[in-house]
């Protein structure tokens, strides 16, 4: 069984920064597609940021140039790196994991079987 447990997240202002962190327990990474995906208020769950064992990385539009995903092989971590964070930033972050590799469809949440819990991560 696969546990994802995420944390990092807190309230920042506009500009600021954050590092959110995804520990991936049981999962072999040599497998495994890790995501970052979010959820606002109101709003559809959509993707943010996925990186594939081979160490390939696809991220949403608004991500670009301001996200940066990567993997701790050592730690079997996943990182997200924010930067220059936006108050349409503001939603519930999830680490989710999903076999094999993902690069047209990283960004549809049913590809991937296993979440974690979220961490809130609010910009004013």
């Amino acid at each position: 069984h696969v546990q994802l447990v995420e944390s990092g997240g807190g309230s920042v202002q506009a500009g600021g920064s954050l590092t959110l962190a995804c520990l991936n327990s049981d999962y072999s990474w040599a497998r495994a597609c890790m995501g970052w995906f979010r959820q606002g208020p109101g709003k559809a769950r959509e993707g943010v940021a996925a990186i594939n064992s081979d160490g390939r990385t696809n991220y949403a539009l608004f991500a670009k140039g301001r996200f940066t995903i990567s993997h701790d092989n050592a730690q079997n971590t996943v990182y997200l790196q924010m930067n220059n964070l936006k108050p349409e930033d503001t939603a519930m972050y999830y680490c989710a994991a999903s076999i094999g590799r993902h690069e047209t469809d990283w960004y549809k949440a049913d590809r991937f079987a296993n979440w974690g819990q979220g961490t809130q991560v609010t910009v004013s």
